[in-house]
C-alpha cells in the first residue's frame, strides 16, 4: 500500500477530507491534491455567512491548518487542474501539460455557478457568487452600505447574500421564479415565514419574476430590467441562480453520468478505481433506494470520509442523514432528511411561526423523513433518529411542544 498513489482531483472540502481520512487510516502511500484556485481547500458555508458578515476572519475558512499537508506528506498543487483522465492506463494529464500515474482517482471537482446570459451580464458590478475571492469581493462591495443589490435567485444562497447585503445598511431586492422564496425547498408556508423575517429587515421581493436585461452607464451596471418592465436601481447585480455539477473531466473519462457523476454508495463510479465524492456526485443513498446531488458542506464531508475508506478497500457507504443549516438576520435553520421525499408532504408545525422558534416535520407513510428546526437547540439527535429510525408517529403528538421528541422514539 505504501507505494501506491492516490490522486484527487479538487480542492474543496471533499478533496480535502479524503486526503485526510487516508492518512488517519493509515494509508503510507503518495497523496496530491489537485486545486483549481490559488487557495487551499476552503470551507463554503462561512463564505456566504460568518465570513461575509464580518464575524470570522480568513483564518476560519481553510478545511485544515496550512501546515497539516507538509506535516502529513499531502502533495498539494494549487492554481492546477486535472485536465484529462484515462481509467483504464491509470492517468491524468493536467492543465499544464504534467502526466501523472494513479492507484486510485477520487473526483471532487464540485459544482460552478449557473450563469444567466443576460444583456449587461458582462458589466462591472455583476457578479456570481462561488468561490473564496467571491465572498471577498462581495464583503468589500457591501460593507460600507448605501448601495442598491439587486439579487437574482430566491434559493438559499441567494436569501443568505440578500439578509448580508441588508445587515449592511443596503437596499435589496431580490428576484425569483418562485411564487415564495425557498418554496420549491421547504414549501409556500415555511418559504413565506423566510419572506416575512426578510421584509421586516426591509428586503423588497419581486416574485415571481425575472430579469430580462442589466443596464449601465460608463460600463458599469446601473439598473435591472425585470420582465415585466420594471427598472430596478443596481449598483451591484448579484446572480445566485444555483450551479451545475463539474463533470467536464469525468464526461470525457467515459464515466456514467446523469445529474453528476453517477456513483453507488460507497462513492465508486462506473469505472473501477475512480470514486466521485461532493458537489459532483449523484449518490445511491440506502435510505431511499434513489440517487440523490446533495450540494451541502455535510454531504461533501461525509462523502470525502466514505471515498477514502472506499478506495482503501473497506466496507464504507454514505448512508448519514442529509444535513444543511442557514443563518440569515436573527434566524439560525437547521435542516435533515431528505427533500425528494416531502414532495406533496404539508408539514407538520411543533411551536409559533410568528415567535421565531419552532420545529417542523415532513411525513411519508406515518414516519418523519424531515425535519427542520429554527432557533432551537439540543434537537438533532431525536430529528434524527425519528429520520433515520424510520419510526411511525402520532401526528398530534408530534405538533405538541408539550411532548419531549425522546417521548417519541422507542424505549431503549
Amino acid at each position: 500500500m505504501d507505494t501506491e498513489h492516490i490522486l484527487i482531483a479538487g480542492g474543496g472540502l471533499a478533496g480535502a477530507t479524503a486526503a485526510k481520512t487516508l492518512r488517519s487510516e493509515g494509508f503510507q502511500g503518495r497523496i496530491t491534491v489537485v486545486c483549481a484556485e490559488n487557495e487551499q481547500p476552503y470551507l463554503r458555508p462561512p463564505l456566504s455567512k460568518e465570513f461575509l458578515l464580518g464575524k470570522a476572519g480568513e483564518d476560519t475558512v481553510p478545511v485544515l491548518a496550512a501546515g497539516w499537508y507538509g506535516e502529513n506528506d499531502v502533495e498539494l498543487l494549487l492554481g492546477e487542474a486535472v485536465a484529462a483522465a484515462d481509467p483504464a492506463a491509470h492517468t491524468v494529464q493536467l492543465r499544464s501539460g504534467t502526466g501523472l500515474p494513479f492507484s486510485k482517482l477520487l473526483i471532487a471537482t464540485g459544482a460552478q455557478p449557473r450563469r444567466i446570459p443576460l444583456p449587461g451580464s458582462d458589466l462591472a458590478g455583476v457578479m456570481t457568487f462561488r468561490t473564496f475571492n467571491d465572498s471577498r469581493r462581495l464583503k468589500e462591495e457591501l460593507s460600507g452600505g448605501g448601495r442598491n443589490v439587486v439579487m437574482i435567485g430566491s434559493g438559499w444562497i441567494g436569501m443568505e447574500l440578500a439578509a448580508a447585503a441588508s445587515s449592511y445598511g443596503n437596499a435589496v431586492t431580490l428576484l425569483g421564479l418562485e411564487d415564495v422564496p425557498l418554496g420549491v425547498a421547504i414549501g409556500p408556508e415555511l418559504g413565506g415565514f423566510f419572506r416575512s423575517l426578510h421584509e421586516k429587515h426591509g428586503v423588497q421581493f419581486r416574485l415571481p419574476a425575472s430579469a430580462a436585461e442589466i443596464t449601465g452607464v460608463g460600463g458599469k451596471a446601473s439598473a435591472v430590467v425585470t420582465n415585466s418592465g420594471e427598472v430596478l436601481p443596481a449598483d451591484l447585480v448579484v446572480m445566485a441562480v444555483g450551479v451545475v455539477p463539474d463533470t467536464a473531466l469525468a464526461e470525457a473519462a467515459g464515466l456514467e453520468i446523469r445529474n453528476g457523476i453517477v456513483v453507488d454508495a460507497s462513492l465508486r463510479t462506473s469505472s473501477p478505481d475512480v470514486c466521485a465524492a461532493g458537489d459532483v456526485a449523484n449518490a445511491l443513498h440506502p435510505f431511499t433506494g434513489e440517487h440523490h446531488r446533495s450540494e451541502h458542506w455535510s454531504n461533501a464531508l461525509n462523502g470525502g470520509k466514505v471515498a477514502a475508506k472506499a478506495m482503501l478497500g473497506q466496507d464504507a457507504m454514505l448512508d448519514v442523514v442529509p444535513y444543511f443549516y442557514t443563518d440569515q438576520f436573527d434566524v439560525s435553520m437547521e435542516y435533515w432528511g431528505y427533500p425528494t421525499l416531502t414532495a406533496g408532504s404539508v408539514p407538520v408545525i411543533r411551536g409559533a411561526l410568528e415567535e421565531n422558534t419552532f420545529l417542523a416535520f415532513w411525513l411519508r407513510d406515518g414516519a418523519v423523513v424531515a425535519g427542520m428546526s429554527v432557533n432551537q437547540q439540543r434537537v438533532q439527535k431525536p430529528v434524527k433518529a425519528l429520520i433515520s429510525g424510520r419510526i411511525p408517529v402520532d401526528v398530534d403528538r408530534l405538533a405538541d411542544p408539550a411532548v419531549p421528541l425522546d417521548q417519541l422514539l422507542p424505549a431503549s
